[in-house]
């Protein structure tokens, strides 16, 4: 592997994670910290002028969260590898995450020596996972889930609203998030339900119980 450092952009929407994450890094042996952004849309435009390593990825991030930049990372062959580093692990926030083309999933309680380890791997393209969300992938895939159960919360607020008529950008409003959020639920949710479209989606809904 090349001696040079490992080049990092930190994303999280709280300034005081952001310096926190820079001074142990910048701190450590081998790691450069070339930006900081404060949510998604900000690191989409970061990560494209920077080109670093490794993107260390909040989720839940006002202004664009953390699975739709991670989802057009991958849609734009970026290099840089994402690690996400959040304070949630359950399923509604890991597996889109994953889904969306996360290289790893780490809690912000992970030790610095752990969270060295893993940003080396992500380097180098191997998967990362913290023990508690790699048990809750394991169950995620040996036990089958209902429609209703796999889709999160998020995903049925955007189903109940399509299926009033609600354009994505009256959804993007409503709930306040950006319409390539919105467009990144929809794309999960047809996927979960097995359709391709709003109408499709709607009819599953009421179908299998998810409307009322």
């Amino acid at each position: 592997m090349s001696d040079d450092p490992i080049t990092l952009l930190i994303v999280d929407d709280h300034p005081v994670v952001r310096d926190g994450l820079r001074g142990m890094f910048e701190s450590g042996p081998g790691f450069t910290v070339l930006g900081e952004a404060a949510d998604g849309v900000a690191a989409l435009a970061l990560a494209g002028a920077l080109d670093p390593d490794v993107v260390l990825m909040d989720l839940r991030m006002p202004g664009g969260d953390g699975v739709a930049a991670i989802a057009e990372l991958t849609r734009r062959g970026a290099r840089a590898r994402v690690l996400v580093l959040t304070t949630y692990d359950t399923d509604s926030d890991t597996l889109p995450a994953i889904e969306a083309g996360a290289t790893g999933y780490l809690l912000k309680d992970a030790p610095r020596d752990e969270l060295f380890t893993a940003v080396r791997a992500a380097a180098e393209g191997r998967t990362v996972l913290s023990p508690a969300v790699a048990s809750r992938l394991v169950s995620a895939v040996r036990t089958p889930t209902t429609a209703q159960d796999s889709l999160s919360a998020r995903e049925r607020e955007v189903l109940a609203l399509v299926a009033r008529g609600t354009s994505n950008r009256e959804i993007a409003r409503a709930l306040f998030i950006s319409e390539a959020t919105v467009k990144t639920h929809l794309t999960h949710l047809y996927a979960k339900l097995g359709v391709n479209d709003r109408a499709a989606a709607v009819a599953v809904g009421y179908d299998r119980g998810i409307l009322g």
